[in-house]
């Protein structure tokens, strides 16, 4: 039997439509569409996919307990993208022994980390 895979995350909000419309305009995914009620978003093979509940605050009260993670090819040049957006950082970019980290909090408050592994780090962890 083969493993289970994670296919895709559920990102609820009170305000789904500006929720979405920042993750297009930071991260610029590789997908946008509608499905039934949803926003997805893919991410390579990752699809987050927005949906709309009454049920939770407009911001998230915990927002490190989940901590969206997207591996970029430029750090720098998504950073500065970001900026041009307004976007607030909890942590700036980072540079750590030649991988860059840096973490933006969307609008509803959840943290979204910027990674940027070096050659030698992806080397060193097999990939």
């Amino acid at each position: 039997m083969a493993a289970p895979q994670l296919n895709s995350l559920l990102l609820s909000s009170t305000d789904p439509q500006r929720l979405r419309q920042w993750y297009v305009a930071a991260l610029q995914p590789d997908e946008n569409a509608d499905v039934e009620n949803y926003g997805v978003l893919r991410f390579g093979s990752v699809y987050l996919m927005i949906d709309t509940r009454t049920d939770i605050s407009d911001k998230s009260p915990e927002p490190g307990r989940i901590i969206l993670n997207f591996d970029v090819d430029d750090a720098r040049a998504v950073v500065e993208r970001m900026n041009g957006l307004g976007v607030t950082w909890l942590a700036e970019l980072d540079d750590r022994d030649g991988s860059l980290f840096a973490t933006a909090i969307d609008p509803d408050g959840n943290y979204v980390q910027l990674i940027q592994i070096s050659e030698a780090h992806r080397n060193a962890m097999g990939g």
